[in-house]
């Protein structure tokens, strides 16, 4: 994403817009000082606006009057020299004007200021007010213990006690009384594969702790503005938050715009960012297969094309839609950072069997069919402030929240699922390749990816190795899902059995805790 962003800040080179601006804006004020100036002095003078005085004439007055400043007559020719001021009148009143200008601006300025520092008051008093409101919840646990079994397990990190639950036990909640201590004091430290029901409170229970117990930087994905409004005001305090919510879901004045297509310059960044992209969308039936190769090929191509041309991710939309497909050819022929031989592999699938071309295409674009929204289309488009230094992130321990409308039905209507996963999969790639490069060969501190509902927002292709290699590599991840069925439509597999702990929260039917009988049961 660095690069790709260096490299759009090289091909936009030159005089900033703002420079440009103020230049104009500055000779645009002494124009009309200068114009105002000398009526204002032959109103003063003569009692009236001196004739032939007019504002079209001022450049050329202003150009005689840098040479000869005394020379009112000369730098207004065509009026008659009875009725201008003198020299010394009309300087007069252009230093006056000058002298009221500038009172006026440091008085503007104070105002702004003043304003401001009343209202970053105003918000820090509220943020204390909201803390001081949410400082009971934490002793809830502990309170509501001893007489309420069900609130014992408060959090994730409760197994930790119990190494090797068997069978039989395992369906009783065993957290124990030490549950609520571990739960809300410490941060996630392995990986849980977490069966949530639909009414269980996972947010208060087990998402929010484990956002607000995280000490290093903190990777997000929920369906409910609960877990930013209430965790935001503590993570603000660790480092920079940003909102990925193309949806407009929460209540946040700024949010994260990301070109699903940066970075894409690298050629195993653009292979992993098409699977990422097309994975919500991956049809079950085996004979699509080949389809879908071809629909990854066709998409990293164009990624990689748009990557390299500095070309918005706009174009691929276009590109996938049947628009100018031979250009991105022409890029990657052309263009002296393409990869090799990737414009003959999309020109074969371009002029290969004309079914399997256009199942492909439509697959594509499927899943961009979010960027017809106007709101989806600007959170792909960032501007030269915008984007998400992934290195700084975590460094400067940020957290990110990736918000969006859970999706049972992604294959017929993915919505901004694929744009979801897409980022989340960077994120989780950019932390592994780090910890890779590392002398320990794990993240320090560790990232924490808080997965609230991940196959029904973002179901990234990489969860099964991160819930198996996480705990090793600084990546400690809660993943929840609602049922082994929902993780079998995206995964294909028991992906949960890959995890260091399973847990079933709230109410589950019979089926599924035989089939997780190991999973440690919190009511």
């Amino acid at each position: 994403m660095a690069r790709a962003q260096h490299h759009g800040q090289e091909r936009e080179g030159g005089i900033p817009d703002g420079l440009i601006l103020g230049i104009m804006g500055f000779l645009l004020g002494m124009t009309i000082l200068v114009w105002t100036g000398t009526g204002m002095a032959g109103l003063v003078s003569h009692g009236a606006w001196p004739a032939e005085v007019h504002f079209t004439r001022t450049p050329v007055a202003m150009r005689h009057l840098i040479a000869e400043p005394h020379d009112i007559a000369g730098a207004w020719r065509p009026a008659p020299p009875e009725g201008l001021p003198g020299s010394g009148l009309f300087w007069g009143v252009f230093i006056g004007q000058l002298m009221v200008l500038f009172v006026l601006t440091v008085f503007v300025m104070g105002v702004i200021a003043r304003t401001r520092l009343r209202h970053a008051a105003r918000r820090t008093a509220a943020l204390k007010a909201a803390e001081a409101a949410l400082e009971p919840e934490s002793p809830v646990p502990p309170r509501q213990a001893p007489q309420r079994p069900v609130e014992a397990p408060a959090a994730v990190v409760a197994p930790e006690p119990e190494p090797v639950p068997a069978g039989p036990a395992a369906a009783a909640p065993t957290a124990g009384p030490a549950g609520p201590s571990v739960t809300t004091d410490h941060e996630l430290t392995r990986t849980y594969a977490v069966f949530a029901a639909l009414r269980s409170d996972k947010g208060k229970r087990l998402v929010q702790p484990a956002v607000l117990n995280a000490a290093g930087p903190v990777l997000v994905t929920t369906a409910d503005p609960d877990t930013f409004h209430q965790t935001v005001g503590n993570r603000a305090k660790l480092g920079p938050v940003h909102v990925y919510d193309p949806a407009h879901l929460v209540d946040t004045p700024a949010r994260l715009r990301w070109a699903p297509h940066s970075g894409c310059e690298d050629v195993p960044t653009a292979v992993t960012r098409a699977r990422a992209l097309l994975f919500p969308v991956r049809p079950r039936a085996a004979v699509d297969a080949a389809m879908f190769d071809a629909a990854e090929t066709l998409l990293r191509c164009w990624l990689h094309a748009a990557a390299v041309d500095g070309q918005p991710f706009r174009q691929v939309h276009r590109w996938a839609g049947g628009s100018s497909g031979q250009d991105a050819v022409r890029i990657l022929r052309t263009h002296p950072k393409a990869a090799s031989g990737w414009s003959g592999e999309l020109e074969s699938v371009l002029h290969a069997h004309t079914h399997r071309r256009d199942a492909a295409q439509a697959l594509v674009h499927r899943a961009l069919e979010s960027l017809n929204s106007v709101h989806i289309r600007d959170a792909c488009n960032p501007g030269r402030a915008d984007g998400l230094e992934l290195e700084s992130f975590l460094k400067d321990l940020g957290t990110l929240y990736v918000v969006g409308e859970p999706n049972e039905d992604p294959r017929t209507h993915p919505g901004a699922m694929p744009l979801l996963t897409a980022l989340v999969s960077s994120v989780v790639e950019h932390g592994r390749r780090m910890a890779a490069r590392s002398s320990s060969g794990r993240l320090d501190p560790p990232m924490t990816l808080v997965l609230d509902d991940i196959a029904a927002l973002a179901p990234i292709p990489e969860l099964p190795d991160l819930l198996a290699t996480g705990t090793a590599g600084g990546l400690p991840t809660l993943a929840v899902l609602r049922s082994p069925e929902q993780a079998r439509d995206h995964w294909r597999g028991p992906l949960w059995h890959r995890a260091d702990a399973r847990l079933v929260l709230g109410t589950q039917p019979p089926a599924l805790l035989d089939e997780v009988p190991d999973a440690v049961r919190l009511p």
